[in-house]
């Protein structure tokens, strides 16, 4: 059975909150995870540190509200993706009616990598609609950039706010739409610089040969292994579904290499290719699947001229 805002609601509900100050934040999300409690519902939250420390202060003691380690679980948007269903069924397995999760993304994510993110909180009113799911995603407006709150709009359906507001979002934009949206892309840093390698029509195996020796020495060595695994995916992907001439391009310095594959054709139709596993690996997705595990950073772009994935990775951190 479902309660609070969730009563009668079949599958996800997806609020967003945007809140400016600290007591802004605990004033919406402590009465949310208060009433999962009374429910006997799962409560769930997913904060960084200081913010879960926030709650943990405001909440009785002993309150039963597990904390999620968030900064494992946001580590890319698919595996963020794969973890919570799991999570989620292991729930509903359980018997639980409805879950109640409030998490963040961390500050670092709203820069340079947040198009993937933008995604996934696209992406999973899609993904998470097999489940009696009822989330929070806080939004601190006072960090945020204004392009970044602009797609949390569009990506989530409600919003949520102090006194028990529930408000239905009239800019949110269907995962359908907006997920096949050509987005602008940022450029890497690297990508300031001309590219040590620019090839047309490469092999999977010459480019992997390519991007193997462009980054020999600038990350470690399961790190290079990650990315010529993805860029061999790619790259047979857009000879197999895209249309001629395919464009490998790669930048390396020392504890970063950026590569993207290009070719002419239109991408993928299927709106949530890399966020959710392909239906095998013989399907067109499963490349892109692949890729969104492996990779620190994954940019698609759609363009007049053609489809392009940009893939990233880095130094492993200690």
């Amino acid at each position: 059975m479902r309660t609070g805002a969730g009563a009668g609601h079949t599958g996800y509900l997806h609020e967003a909150v945007c809140y400016d100050s600290d007591e802004h934040l605990l004033a919406v999300v402590v009465p949310f995870l208060l009433g999962g409690v009374e429910a006997g519902e799962p409560t769930l939250v997913s904060f960084g540190a200081r913010n879960a420390a926030l709650v943990r202060d405001a909440l009785p003691a002993g309150c039963p509200v597990t904390f999620l380690p968030g900064g494992d679980v946001y580590a890319r948007p698919a595996g963020a993706i794969r973890s919570y269903r799991d999570l989620l069924a292991r729930q509903v397995a359980a018997g639980a009616g409805q879950i109640r999760i409030v998490g963040e993304l961390g500050r670092e994510v709203l820069g340079d990598t947040w198009d993937w993110w933008a995604r996934y909180e696209s992406a999973i009113n899609h993904a998470y609609d097999d489940f009696p799911l009822w989330s929070m995603c806080a939004y601190d407006t006072r960090s945020a950039p204004a392009h970044v709150l602009a797609d949390v709009l569009r990506t989530h359906p409600r919003t949520a706010g102090p006194g028990g507001r529930h408000t239905v979002n009239d800019e949110y934009t269907d995962p359908e739409t907006f997920l096949l949206e050509n987005r602008p892309e940022v450029a890497d840093p690297l990508q300031w610089h001309p590219p040590a390698v620019d090839v047309l029509d490469a092999p999977a195996e010459e480019a992997r040969r390519i991007v193997r020796a462009a980054g020999e020495g600038r990350v470690g060595g399961a790190r290079l292994d990650d990315l010529t695994l993805a860029v061999s995916e790619i790259v047979a992907n857009a000879v197999r579904y895209g249309r001629p001439s395919t464009r490998l391009r790669v930048w390396a310095a020392d504890g970063r290499v950026v590569v993207s594959v290009a070719d002419t054709g239109a991408g993928p139709k299927d709106p949530f290719a890399g966020l959710l596993p392909a239906a095998s690996e013989h399907s067109a997705g499963f490349g892109l699947w692949i890729t969104h595990q492996v990779c620190d950073h994954v940019s698609l772009q759609r363009t007049p001229e053609g489809f392009t994935v940009r893939m990233t990775v880095k130094h492993e951190t200690g």
